[in-house]
């Protein structure tokens, strides 16, 4: 009687999680017809109109009365006294001599000055609002294949020349040192230079009048452009918002490393590295002071092309003699980010409480139970049920931190439908694994099992602010999936990111060592 109770409890609360899958489908759904709604809206500007027609109807109003109140006011005005008709025949006699001297002058003056003076004629700028486009998904598609197609000279210059470094063409890869290194020690570089700028602007010159001319080391593929869609569904927007935002997410990503590195360099965050760069400036500076710029001239040039020839092709292709000499890569890799300092600050102040946690944890355990026994003492009630969910081995349990789990949705952006691809459940983590049980019972019951060595990035990702918990979730990468998948709608985010991420890097960091051994 209490197995058939317990399993109708089940059974009811499996309906209640699917029941709650399909309204946060339902409210993904209300979000973008919202936004069709409001973008139908703002196309129609009908209550636009309507106000700018009643300011029209206010203005018109008060310039009437206006009006009305000058005729009211000059019919109003006493006529002005007739002056004496001697002194009036004096006046006009002056006021014509001064009438006929003032024009004449001004006029003289216009045609000599008059151009000068209206170029320094103050003009107030005009103040224009650029009004913000509503979110499309076409258009962001559209954007971002822009900017592509405009980074595209850029790209294709860093991969010829690196392609200069690699030797990827010995021949031409040969023909540019020699050149090079001859143009540097007779002087030349700078001309060289000015030359390849001629020869790369004729030659665009050439291919916009139609000729054919492909100037490449490094030959270019061109990447099939799927043309856009004129009706998409809900499930399809929501996908290709989901694709672009990522992809514009790792780019800014890439941005702000670079430009935080950068300042964490200047501004002495690790004193170590800044104090080489600071050397070398001064070193610089004092050989600009003391030797000609000649010969500084051609020592700079000569280690940048035995640098970009000679030495980077060695370090590309030992590794190993790279990570311990080059200074240059060496410096850029351990300068920190501002997420990592600020995880490094976080680790360092939870490791105090969590050593004295532990030593009040040994000194009040007894005498008789080691760590290992309490542990699975905690555990013991649900270990036979969870190795049975999971199909793991009976040294894999939940970590303290996620006894009873984090409540969360999987989105596997891979599948096509929403119905599929979002999923309610419960994630977990144990020693080796992140392990998701679907709450979806029957056939459907899809759980899922990441070993922790095969993620290749975990990040925190915010997915949409309608969802639970403020849209907040975490994107892990695996190599069996295209596309990252999502762990959102959790209220826990940070403190399962945390768990997660330390996890990963003692996984990772035991893997690594194993294999140097």
């Amino acid at each position: 009687m209490a197995a058939g109770v317990q399993d109708f409890n089940r059974t009811e609360f499996d309906r209640l999680n699917e029941i709650k899958g399909h309204l946060e489908i339902a409210l993904l759904e209300k979000h973008f017809l919202q936004e069709e709604l409001r973008k139908l809206r703002e196309e129609t500007n009908a209550e636009m109109l309507r106000q700018e027609l009643d300011r029209e109807r206010q203005r018109r109003m008060e310039l009437e009365q206006k009006v009305q109140e000058v005729l009211k006011a000059r019919a109003e005005e006493p006529p002005a006294q007739q002056p004496p008709k001697g002194q009036a025949q004096v006046n006009n006699g002056a006021d014509r001599r001064s009438q006929g001297l003032c024009p004449r002058v001004q006029k003289w003056f216009y045609e000599k000055f008059g151009e000068y003076v209206e170029d320094f004629r103050f003009q107030p700028e005009e103040s224009t609002v650029e009004t913000e486009e509503p979110l499309s998904a076409r258009r962001l598609t559209e954007n971002m294949r822009r900017l592509k197609r405009g980074a595209k000279p850029v790209t294709s210059f860093v991969k010829n020349l690196s392609a200069l470094s690699d030797w990827y063409s010995v021949y031409t890869s040969a023909i540019a040192f020699t050149v090079y290194m001859n143009a540097v020690w007779h002087g030349w570089a700078i001309p060289m230079f000015l030359f390849l700028a001629i020869l790369r602007l004729s030659l665009n010159y050439l291919i916009a009048r139609g000729w054919r001319i492909q100037w490449s080391i490094v030959p270019e593929v061109s990447e099939v452009v799927e043309p856009p869609k004129e009706d998409l569904t809900v499930s399809e927007k929501f996908q290709l918002v989901l694709d672009v935002a990522q992809k514009a997410q790792n780019l800014f990503g890439k941005m702000a490393d670079i430009l935080e590195k950068i300042k964490n360099l200047f501004m002495w965050v690790q004193p170590e590295i800044t104090q080489k760069l600071y050397i070398a400036l001064w070193a610089a500076f004092l050989a600009s002071c003391f030797f000609p710029y000649r010969l500084v001239g051609l020592a700079v040039g000569l280690y940048a092309g035995i640098k970009l020839f000679v030495i980077d092709f060695i370090f590309k292709r030992c590794p190993r003699l790279r990570a311990k000499y080059d200074t240059p890569y060496i410096i850029w890799k351990s300068l920190p980010t501002d997420p990592q300092l600020k995880e490094r600050s976080s680790t360092a102040v939870s490791r105090r409480p969590q050593t004295a946690s532990s030593r009040s944890y040994v000194s009040s355990a007894p005498a008789g139970l080691s760590k290992d026994e309490d542990a699975s003492r905690v555990h013991g009630a649900k270990k036979s049920n969870f190795h049975e969910i999971f199909n793991l081995t009976e040294n894999e349990r939940p970590l303290a931190v996620c006894e009873s789990g984090w409540r969360c949705c999987l989105i596997n952006r891979d599948r096509k439908m929403p119905t599929d691809y979002i999923r309610n459940g419960v994630l977990y983590v144990t020693e080796n694994y992140l392990c998701f049980e679907s709450s979806k019972s029957g056939f459907s019951k899809r759980n899922k099992v990441i070993k922790l060595v095969d993620i290749t990035d975990i990040q925190k990702y915010k997915v949409l602010s309608v969802l639970p918990g403020s849209g907040m979730g975490i994107a892990v990468s695996t190599p069996s999936t295209q596309k990252p998948l999502v762990f959102g709608a959790m209220v826990h985010r940070d403190e399962a990111f945390e768990t997660i991420f330390s996890q990963y890097m003692k996984i990772t960091a035991a893997a690594a060592s194993g294999g140097d051994s």
